[in-house]
């Protein structure tokens, strides 16, 4: 319904900045699109909504005369007297029907302003009673600035220095187990409820799944095969600068969301961890041409801020996987993701960011691969992001795969999938991987040793959100994805694990005990190697997802972390937590340049025999503090020949994973070693030089 208030008064207004701004006399709105020919914004006041939960409420409608309100590709008004808060806004946009030519024009939808700080919509996570909730974008200039405290600071960690826990505000505290009130569960709040846990396991940086505003209801819009899932990992944006409202606590909305966001925000910084975001400028949430789903760019103006091609009917290029592919290096939509980046910077404090499928960064308005893609070189140049840390995910669903030649001006990491591949193969026992397994342990110089990349900027993981947990890569062989509604022909088929003898669950005794040192292998090569470790949250205690490689739409146990489970394997997060903290307290682990000949001993003259899966090396320290690590993939004990300590030193068992708990590690290292240790099957060990 449309209601004219005649106190509503309007000026022409102005151009910048974009989105609802705050003027003396009122409340500016702006945005830009270069195609549009009516632009009509559209206002819900608060005494015109009774239930937020809907939206339903008359709507005025303000026609913008290009004439008055339009100064270049920038539309603009400003209203007078209008509330401060509360206040809930979107546009009608009409312009050229020719899909041919890249335009998605649609003057019945109701858009949202890509610059909203703040997006209204449903308030309680997966809440089915709302599934088709309008979202639109409101302010809140009422409110004080938040007050990060007289005490707080950065914690400014050095790259080399990370130990990365990839986690999903929602999934770590949603599950009853969690032991919070529920109006708290899967919150911000919560997550700073379980600071204690994340100190204890000994990490220094936090990587959140998305957390930009999106629809965990998108499946549920229509009837599909999907449509029976929730969207718990949120790789599919609504907008780019507000956080995702129903991560606030009680359905508290988008004000209580941005508050709670930086009340989480600052009790990581203070508890010394770093925040870093899991972004995704590389599509959005409205999918493809058969079943879109408009909320905001594609009705705006779709041929710049989506990739098209205009030699095939102007069709959407998909390169994401996703039905759309957002134009990067578009000039605009370069300086609205630059603008979202350091939105984030500045009113959030974030420390860093990962971009998902970044290989789409790399790319031109046509699709094809550019050498020095200008978003790229601008974030690595920006001045508000200098003090960030810059992740690439190196690859994208088109084949770009980057591993290793990323655009990066020497300031950006990439996950470094090729460790992720080579370390799985060599664990898990596959022939011809030593040399490789050995290379990734030492930092992948053979990727990074260009200009002035260093070992840091490899992200070296096992497991991500992506895949196997840490628990089912050694306990299935194949992917069991059937719950996902797509016939299990989602999820990568290259996994490279294995199931240990059994496929899924099993009472075997002796399975269960390889499992659990394969799982301990990983973690020891992945905290010894040069580079930042990465780990996925779950893995401190086994969390399975019972095969599923690809579980974004599961709301439940399977995605959720059972702190049940993290009580009963007590032995397991044990020792996960103690060989972060050995990590964190030696720096032959954490080089700032690639090791050298007088900092590595390779044990080893059998480089080129394919059958040999056994590895022993000593990294040295200049004060004396070696350490000798050893790993055997074969399924026989090996009887391997120790190399003498340093003067006035000798060699301490730190780590045997072929042991029992509290014996499979013991910071302050045993005593008592001889000349020859005899290595079981399947196992590793490390020992450490100390004074005698």
């Amino acid at each position: 319904m449309t209601e004219v208030i005649p106190s509503l008064r309007v000026s022409p207004g102005q151009a910048h900045p974009l989105g609802a701004s705050e003027l003396e006399n009122g409340v500016n709105f702006a945005i830009f699109s270069q195609h549009a020919t009516s632009v009509t914004l559209c206002l819900q006041l608060p005494q015109s909504r009774e239930m937020l939960d809907t939206l339903h409420g008359e709507m005025i409608e303000l026609t913008l005369d290009p004439q008055v309100n339009r100064t270049g590709d920038i539309w603009h008004i400003c209203v007078e007297d209008l509330p401060r808060s509360n206040v809930l806004y979107g546009y009608y946009m009409d312009g050229p029907k020719d899909w041919s030519q890249g335009h998605r024009f649609d003057r019945s939808i109701l858009l949202i302003d890509p610059y909203a700080k703040l997006v209204e919509g449903r308030r309680v996570f997966g809440d089915l009673n709302n599934r088709g909730s309008q979202f639109l974008g409101t302010f809140d200039f009422d409110t004080l600035p938040f007050d990060w405290g007289d005490g707080y600071k950065l914690p400014n960690i050095l790259e080399k220095d990370l130990v990365i826990y990839e986690m999903n505000v929602r999934g770590f505290t949603a599950d009853e187990s969690s032991g919070l009130d529920p109006s708290i569960r899967g919150s911000y709040l919560g997550v700073i409820e379980k600071i204690p846990h994340l100190l204890e396991l000994g990490i220094n940086a936090v990587e959140l799944l998305p957390a930009f505003e999106f629809d965990e209801l998108e499946f549920q819009r229509r009837r599909n095969p999907r449509d029976h899932m929730i969207n718990t990992w949120g790789y599919s944006t609504i907008n780019f600068f507000a956080p995702m409202s129903r991560y606030a606590s009680a359905g508290g909305g988008p004000v209580s969301a941005s508050r709670e966001f930086k009340e989480m925000v600052k009790a990581l910084h203070g508890a010394g961890i770093e925040v870093i975001l899991d972004v995704v400028y590389n599509h959005t949430n409205e999918a493809d041409d058969e079943n879109p789903y408009t909320t905001s760019f594609r009705g705006i103006d779709n041929k710049i801020y989506y990739m098209v091609d205009l030699n095939n009917g102007g069709q959407l290029l998909n390169f994401s996987g996703c039905g759309n592919t957002f134009n990067c290096n578009h000039p605009v939509v370069m300086e609205f993701i630059l603008d979202s980046l350091r939105h984030w910077v500045t009113e959030y404090h974030i420390d860093g960011f990962r971009f998902d499928l970044a290989s789409i960064l790399c790319r031109g308005a046509d699709g094809s691969p550019l050498n020095a893609p200008p978003l790229v070189r601008a974030i690595a140049k920006d001045s508000i992001l200098s003090r960030c840390k810059i992740i690439a995910e190196p690859w994208d669903c088109g084949g770009l795969y980057l591993v290793g030649s990323f655009p990066n001006w020497d300031r950006w990491a990439e996950w470094n999938g090729i460790y992720r591949d080579d370390v799985r193969k060599f664990i898990k026992g596959d022939a011809g991987m030593k040399g490789s397994f050995a290379t990734r342990m030492a930092g992948s110089a053979d990727l990074y040793r260009v200009n002035k990349r260093m070992p840091c900027h490899s992200i070296n993981f096992v497991i991500a959100h992506d895949g196997f947990t840490l628990y089912d890569l050694v306990s299935y062989n194949t992917k069991h994805n059937d719950a996902n509604g797509e016939g299990g022909n989602d999820g990568s088929n290259d996994n490279f694990s294995w199931n240990c003898g059994a496929e899924g669950e099993t009472a075997d005794p002796k399975i269960q005990a390889l499992r659990s040192r394969q799982m301990k292998n990983f973690h020891l090569a992945l905290m010894a190697s040069q580079g930042v470790p990465m780990m996925l949250m779950g893995d401190e205690y086994g969390h399975t997802r019972y095969g599923n490689n690809n579980s974004y739409g599961h709301d439940t146990a399977i995605n959720h972390f059972q702190w049940g489970h993290l009580e009963a394997k007590n032995d397991h997060f044990r020792f996960f937590s103690e060989l972060i903290k050995f990590r964190n307290r030696h720096h032959v682990f954490r080089r700032e340049n690639f090791i050298g000949k007088s900092q590595v001993t390779w044990h080893e003259d059998n480089w080129d025999n394919a059958e040999s899966k056994f590895l022993a090396f000593t990294l040295h320290d200049e004060n004396g503090d070696d350490v000798y690590l050893v790993f055997n993939a074969h399924d026989y004990f090996v009887k391997v020949g120790i190399p003498s300590p340093p003067q006035k030193r000798q060699w301490f068992r730190v780590v045997d994973t072929n042991l029992e708990s509290p014996d499979d590690i013991v910071l302050e290292g045993v005593p008592g070693i001889g000349a020859r240790y005899n290595v079981a099957p399947y196992s590793s060990v490390l020992l450490k030089a100390k004074k005698k």
